[in-house]
Order: structure tokens, then C-alpha cells, then sequence
């Protein structure tokens, strides 16, 4: 049996925190093994539910997605899934 990856939306909603010098960036996770994972939601009732309802986020295309990955690399992208109960936050991405 071959498996196929999920194709993206052509936008998605990304969670973003408010960092010290008060920017708003994606919201980052090292998982268990220290990958650093973006968690991104193809609607923002998804967000809401698995992620947190009150976050605050940014619309992405794929494009931005790549351009995201440039200046902040992360090592896995998670469409529509809640984060596992070990991953915490990534710092300051």
C-alpha cells in the first residue's frame, strides 16, 4: 500500500504568539524528540478546537508557508492536529 500526503488548503490559519519586543510570530513547538513542529488549521474552527480557541493567528498561503520556513525553520507541518501533551514551546521563533 503506498500512502500519499495530505495536499494544503491554499491558505491556512497558523497560530502566532507575542514575543518580548512585541511582534507577533508562528507559534513553534519541539516535540519529544526535539523537532520543532508548526501547527497549522485549514479553518479557524479548527484552530479554535485543537489548538486554543483565544490564539491569535495569521492567514498563510503556501508561499508563505515556504517563506516562514526560510527565515525560521521547522522540521514538521501538522494540518488540522493537536499538539501532543509533550510539545512545548519552541522559543523564540
Amino acid at each position: 500500500m503506498t500512502q500519499t500526503r495530505p495536499t494544503l488548503p491554499p491558505v491556512v490559519y497558523a497560530p502566532t504568539r507575542e514575543h518580548a519586543d512585541a511582534t507577533q510570530r508562528l507559534a513553534m513547538h519541539r516535540t519529544h524528540d526535539e523537532r520543532v513542529a508548526l501547527f497549522v488549521y485549514s479553518a479557524l474552527d479548527r484552530l479554535a478546537d485543537f489548538y486554543s480557541p483565544d490564539s491569535s493567528w495569521v492567514l498563510l498561503s503556501v508561499a508563505d508557508l515556504q517563506a516562514a520556513h526560510e527565515q525560521a525553520p521547522y522540521d514538521l507541518l501538522y494540518l488540522d492536529k493537536r499538539p501532543s501533551p509533550g510539545a512545548v514551546p519552541a522559543g523564540r521563533r
